[in-house]
């Protein structure tokens, strides 16, 4: 077993807790794409709706480090440094592409906002939540779900904090990402 993540099993996952939960959803088919400009022009959401996944590693200490699944609206930015502080760290980046997908279960722009790992801590920003309903990505990129947000809070329990900044970059060295990709190419999915 290569512990990649298996086509459509972070899907199957999804719909099935959905369904047994009672869950108001919808899904929406539509072009593959993973980006959270182009998706929510495909599936007609603001881009604030959309809910971008980024899943990021924080260090504890010099031996101990801890990933977060954050999710933001589609249309901010997430603050590395609120985190960092969030966990009490003392350095944060966006997690290696190979890392993220592990513990996400599913391929970069697929990444959903619920978290099935015991390693990944999900952390959602309140603003997001302030919305009707959440817009991602369903494990795939040809296929949406737009979930009732109580719903989303009921299902994931996720922890609740301000995690998104204006867009200027921190200047922070203890802040970074791997320069060689950008965050939505690592681990994001809407």
């Amino acid at each position: 077993m290569t512990g990649e993540p298996q086509p459509y099993a972070a899907y199957e996952r999804l719909i099935a807790g959905l369904d047994a939960a009672k869950a108001r959803y919808r899904l929406i088919e539509h072009a593959p794409e993973g980006r959270t400009e182009q998706v929510s022009a495909l599936r007609g959401n603001a881009v604030a709706q959309a809910a971008k996944c980024l899943i990021v590693m924080v260090k504890i200490g010099k031996k101990q480090s801890r990933y977060v699944l954050a999710v933001v609206p589609g249309d901010a930015r997430l603050d590395l440094q609120a985190v960092k502080a969030l966990l009490g760290g003392t350095y944060v980046a966006f997690a290696a592409t190979e890392k993220a997908e592990e513990l996400a279960g599913s391929v970069t722009g697929t990444v959903l906002p619920f978290s099935y790992d015991p390693r990944l801590e999900l952390v959602a920003d309140p603003s997001l939540l302030d919305q009707p309903e959440l817009f991602f990505n369903a494990g795939r990129l040809d296929r949406s779900v737009a979930l009732n947000t109580e719903d989303y809070v009921r299902l994931a329990s996720p922890r609740v904090a301000p995690i998104t900044s204006d867009p200027s970059v921190t200047s922070d060295p203890s802040v970074t990402s791997d320069p060689a990709v950008t965050p939505d190419q690592v681990v994001t999915s809407r």
